[in-house]
């Protein structure tokens, strides 16, 4: 093991998943509880931390009232590492929030995944859960590959520079006591963000970015669905996503 590597043994690393919304882009059934491949789209996401030796607690925070259904629903799924099921809160930040009440004391580390990701593979995990362990925070992030510009509905304007611009994915991590002070504090001052990341930062910590990958995007609109889909089987047949080593294909 490399001299700056931090050893975790898997009752130290906890995945909390935010599940409790309602998919209102997507329309229907919230894509959570869609059936991707055998199974909910849910207990997919939760079956690659379930698989990964350097986990050891999933917590899944549900919609209200609905805590006892969903564990029921992903209670057939061998999801031997599921730790609890909470209730949700109005917003992704309030359900990590309650989530993370749910954490054992054991856990070092904590990692928070988007429940609508499932094209994430073990060796992105992995890197999440080392670089968080030896840094204090990290996240998968992408660098943007599209010209980006300004306008309005009508007309475009000027040109952005894309470097040093990233598109944010999960699994985002910390050490425990850094997400929860990041939580605290934005409960004190009323703050927000959009992802973990910007609660850290708010909080004055600094997260190290770990390079992500395209295939890993978030299932928002009824086309991303639709690759879904059609990506699942390859996916599935894929061996590079149980490799818990980073190559240069990931």
């Amino acid at each position: 093991m490399h001299s700056s590597e931090v050893s975790l043994a898997p009752h130290e690393v906890a995945v909390l998943v935010p599940a409790a919304g309602r998919g209102r882009r997507l329309g229907g059934t919230p894509k959570q509880f869609r059936t991707l491949g055998e199974a909910p789209l849910l207990a997919q996401v939760l079956l690659v931390f379930e698989r990964h030796p350097r986990v050891g607690h999933l917590v899944v925070a549900a919609p209200a009232g609905q805590t006892t259904d969903v564990a029921r629903r992903l209670r057939p799924q061998g999801l031997d590492g599921l730790t609890a099921v909470v209730e949700g809160g109005d917003s992704r930040q309030a359900s990590v929030r309650n989530a993370l009440r749910a954490v054992p004391a054991s856990v070092k580390v904590v990692l928070v995944h988007d429940a609508a990701r499932p094209f994430v593979s073990a060796a992105q995990v992995q890197a999440v859960v080392q670089s968080a362990a030896t840094a204090g925070a990290a996240s998968l992030a992408v660098p943007v590959a599209d010209t980006l510009r300004r306008g309005d509905e009508a007309t475009l304007g000027e040109t952005v520079p894309r470097e040093g611009l990233y598109r944010m994915q999960t699994p985002q991590a910390a050490r425990r006591e850094w997400l929860e002070t990041a939580h605290r504090r934005a409960v004190a001052q009323a703050g927000a963000a959009t992802d973990d990341v910007g609660l850290l930062q708010q909080a004055g910590y600094e997260v190290h970015l770990v390079r992500g990958h395209r295939r890993n995007f978030k299932i928002t609109t009824p086309e991303d669905w639709a690759l879904a889909q059609r990506l699942w089987p390859t996916w599935q047949e894929d061996p590079a996503r149980h490799r818990h080593s980073w190559t240069s294909s990931e």
